[in-house]
């Protein structure tokens, strides 16, 4: 401890006797300085990924709770914990992102669900999947929605994606709950036998979250049909969030050849919705969950189709851009989840105090070099006005004695400057310019003394 005491006492001498005092407070200032505006950037800049995020998912048995399960257990191995906050559906879950006092950074959204709100603090990480709608109805087969006017329709659970889809799409054909129409609540998990038991004419639900066996079941019912959206191009044209789907004929059992006909379906996306807030590399840990969790083929997808930067309402993220572009960041890509944070959080502190102090170090000799040439120049002021008096007609026979008196103040006063060893050809040159008129004012004084008469 000692010697390292010692050592560094030496250095700050030299660095003295090198540069001056000044030059070596200016560097300390300048270094302090930079070191107050890196603790700032940690402290209002926290570059730091969260090891914990919220993800806003669905109802109990949902397709949603089930993709925030299988997302929970990927983040998992990338030591990020997955919190999943059930809701009733895609509509609650767009309010609750877009409500800044609910503590959730992401969610699942159907298109369409934000209807003219204003939604800029969102991003959209991608599209996950499609949700085609399924009508499931009894009776003679139908060419139109508006068929279904006055019917006992069960279209989905308050703040569900499938009852704001449905009640948008209703709306188009003219049909409202009070021109005869039934909207019926079933209760969960009692809505296909209410179908069955006739209790309802006709059931809407998401055909994701609708199981294949389930679809089966139904159509290998007598009487029970699948609504063929023969409008699909339509619909996907005038209503933007929309797509169009076909469910190939024979897809849900050759031998029986079911459906018996291709069938067409319209389909929103689901989309991955996130806060503006989201940090960069929890957005790429989830596109890789939702590649992982989306990316196999299924009965209305191909593989490798999804997740997709569809975008709709929500504008497609800048993270999100970049990782369907050239995928995860580097450090995220070759380091495991806390040490890539741990570099990032790092480089966020050294880069912008580096680019801090590169150009603050130059300009510090320069700075300084100014200061001490401005210490010896304003002195050649005092002797430029001194010779000016001097050259000033004067009846007083002590006004000689008085300048070279304040010659001799001026070199009292310049000769206690403390110049740095690299700076001492300008203070010499300042010394001699002093003797220089000290020589000028007593070859003056003898020149008028030989003038005067005796």
């Amino acid at each position: 401890m000692l010697s390292a005491r010692i050592f560094a006492s030496r250095a700050l001498a030299k660095l003295v006797a090198l540069f001056g005092r000044g030059m070596v407070i200016t560097v300390a200032a300048i270094l302090l300085a930079t070191l107050a505006i890196g603790l700032a950037i940690v402290a209002f800049v926290n570059s730091s990924a969260p090891t914990v995020i919220t993800i806003t998912s669905g109802p109990a048995g949902s397709v949603f709770e089930r993709y925030a399960e299988r997302y929970k257990k990927i983040l998992a191995r990338e030591g990020v914990t997955l919190k999943i906050l059930p809701s009733a559906g895609s509509i609650e879950n767009f309010n609750r992102l877009n409500d800044p006092k609910v503590s959730v950074d992401v969610g699942f959204v159907l298109g369409g669900e934000a209807n003219n709100a204003d939604i800029g603090e969102l991003f959209s990480l991608g599209s996950i999947s499609y949700q085609p709608l399924m009508v499931f109805y009894r009776g003679a087969p139908k060419n139109l929605l508006s068929d279904f006017k006055g019917k006992r329709l069960d279209i989905g659970m308050v703040g569900s994606g499938t009852r704001s889809l449905a009640l948008a799409l209703l709306k188009a054909n003219g049909i409202a709950p009070d021109d005869g129409t039934v909207l019926v609540d079933s209760v969960a998990g009692d809505t296909v036998q209410s179908l069955l038991e006739n209790r309802i004419d006709a059931l809407f639900v998401m055909g994701d979250s609708t199981s294949t066996d389930l679809m089966r079941s139904l159509l290998h019912t007598p009487d029970i049909q699948l609504f063929n959206f023969t409008q699909a191009d339509a619909y996907a044209r005038k209503i933007v969030y929309l797509n169009k789907l076909d469910l190939p004929k024979g897809s849900l059992d050759f031998g029986k050849n079911i459906p018996a006909e291709d069938i067409s379906l319209i389909a929103p996306t689901v989309e991955l919705v996130a806060r503006k807030t989201l940090h960069p590399a929890l957005s790429d840990v989830l596109l890789e969950a939702a590649r992982e969790v989306h990316g196999s083929p299924g009965l209305f997808k191909k593989r490798g189709e999804f997740p997709a930067p569809i975008e709709h309402e929500f504008a497609i993220s800048p993270d999100a851009s970049r990782f369907y572009t050239s995928g995860k960041s580097f450090l995220y890509r070759n380091f495991p989840f806390w040490v890539a944070s741990l570099i990032a959080r790092t480089l966020a502190v050294v880069v912008p105090l580096t680019l801090l102090l590169i150009p603050a170090l130059k300009v510090a000799p320069a700075i300084y070099k100014w200061r001490i040439q401005f210490r010896i120049s304003r002195w050649y002021k005092v002797l430029l006005e001194l010779e000016r008096d001097a050259l000033k007609p004067s009846p007083d026979p002590k006004r000689h004695e008085e300048l070279l008196h304040h010659l001799a103040e001026i070199e009292s006063t310049v000769n206690t400057i403390t110049i740095p060893a690299s700076f001492g050809d300008l203070f010499y040159d300042l010394r001699v310019h002093i003797d220089f008129v000290r020589a000028s004012l007593l070859a003056r004084h003898e020149h008028e003394s030989r003038d005067i008469p005796s």
